[in-house]
């Protein structure tokens, strides 16, 4: 898959468009903290690494924009907890 994901600010959400499906994470913008809530991925996408490569990337945007993450979703928090390149992208408490 060469798809991009993208940030749609308008929508607060991190896309995923494949085969005319969008897959997303919703976001609150807080400043440069993202609280990343919930994940969706279409049914037709699902068990085909849509969601790993969303969440990859989504967090990639979050580091080139110099922004920290809140995971909420409990799939984005389980992605960073597996996949430690991204941990320093965590929110300080």
């Amino acid at each position: 898959m060469s798809n991009a994901v993208s940030d749609n600010p308008e929508r607060s959400r991190y896309e995923l468009a494949i085969a005319g499906d969008i897959a997303f994470i919703a976001y609150q913008r807080l400043g440069a903290l993202r609280v990343l809530m919930h994940a969706e991925v279409p049914p037709l996408l699902r068990r085909r690494g849509v969601a790993a490569q969303l969440t990859a990337g989504a967090l990639e945007l979050v580091r080139a924009q110099g922004g920290s993450v809140e995971a909420r979703c409990a799939y984005v928090a389980q992605f960073i907890a597996r996949n430690p390149q991204f941990q320093d992208l965590l929110a300080k408490s």
